[in-house]
């Protein structure tokens, strides 16, 4: 169980995992160097530790406590109960959730893992806004995709941010890192995988039309702003695109995905 430890003073040593979460930098290389990722809500931390992922700390108000009670029972993390200003002065925001968790990370699973009893994969190229990772976990995980590829300069999917909009669907999809970006989507269509890049490209056919008939299916999609680089858009099996109406050319990468998913799932 649990210790339930007050803490009033916001310099104390023991809140190092919580501080400054809003400087992106900094949390990166300390979630790094210290093999650690937080988690935001009584939601999800309740999610991230049913996945199994072991805890190092909580932090959270007292009017908190109630609700994670089984939680705290079934660990002998410590619990540190703090004012929510408090938890403001550590952390650098309002805590309007109540409940922070630091988490222990585990090794990421290999590629042949992930895709061992995998038929739709999202595979992520570049995306670095930590919203759309989040967004495009949660809607993967909804619409039935069985897994997340990542290339190697994807933001981290565990990063707190991450975590919270995908509401715990990063504990639940299974994911992990490309190691061979360049030959990324080769490897796939090795594996029996048609790739199929969600892309503006010339050529490019309506998604439902690119994913028809499909068996395996690896929907790849790219960065922000200029979507996928011409390498992956040249070795995907397909092209595939989003017809638009009233003047639009594109939806945001995260809103892209979930059309292309949900359409995924009824081909």
């Amino acid at each position: 169980m649990a210790e339930l430890v007050e803490v009033t003073d916001p310099a104390d040593p023991r809140l190092a995992d919580y501080r400054d979460l809003r400087d992106v930098r900094l949390r990166q290389s300390l979630e790094a160097e210290h093999g650690l990722f937080l988690a935001e809500g009584e939601k999800v931390v309740r999610r991230a530790v049913e996945a199994g992922f072991a805890a190092r700390s909580f932090l959270m108000a007292r009017r908190w406590l109630h609700g994670l009670v089984d939680v705290l029972d079934s660990s002998d993390a410590p619990c540190y109960v703090v004012s929510e200003e408090l938890a403001e002065q550590v952390t650098g925001f309002h805590v309007h959730r109540g409940a922070l968790a630091s988490l222990h990370r585990r090794p990421l699973p290999s590629v042949d893992e992930v895709l061992a009893h995998a038929r739709t994969v999202v595979v992520l190229e570049d995306v670095v806004d930590h919203t759309n990772v989040g967004a495009i976990f949660r809607s993967a995980a909804a619409l039935g995709v069985d897994a997340v590829l990542l290339a190697p300069r994807c933001a981290d999917p565990l990063y707190r941010r991450a975590v919270k909009v995908a509401m715990g669907a990063v504990f639940a999809l299974p994911w992990t890192r490309v190691g061979d970006w360049y030959d990324a989507l080769p490897d796939l269509s090795r594996r029996g995988f048609t790739t199929v890049a969600l892309t503006l490209a010339e050529g490019a056919m309506p998604v439902e039309q690119a994913l028809a008939g499909v068996d395996r299916l690896a929907l790849v999609v790219g960065t922000e702003g200029h979507g996928l680089s011409p390498r992956w858009t040249d070795a995907a099996d397909r092209c595939a695109v989003i017809p638009m109406g009233a003047g639009i050319d594109s939806l945001n990468v995260a809103a892209a995905t979930a059309v292309a998913c949900y359409v995924a799932r009824t081909r």
